[in-house]
C-alpha cells in the first residue's frame, strides 16, 4: 500500500540527486533511514568506548 507525503520542491530535488537512475523515492528514503540508524548506533558505540570504564575479563 502506498501513501503520499508532501515535501518541498527542494527536498524532492535533493532526494532525486541522492538516488540512482530508476530508483524510487521510497527506496532512497529507506536507504537514508538505514544509514541514519547505523550512524546513531555507531555514535552510541563510540560514546560507550570513550566514556565508560572497562574491566578486563580476567578480573571478573
Amino acid at each position: 500500500m502506498s501513501t503520499t507525503i508532501a515535501v518541498s520542491f527542494e527536498t524532492r530535488e535533493t532526494l532525486r540527486l541522492l538516488g540512482e537512475k530508476g530508483e524510487s523515492y521510497d527506496h532512497i528514503i529507506h536507504k537514508l533511514i538505514e544509514k541514519a540508524a547505523w550512524k546513531e548506533l555507531d555514535d552510541r558505540w563510540n560514546s560507550i568506548l570513550n566514556e565508560d570504564e572497562f574491566i578486563p575479563l580476567d578480573e571478573l
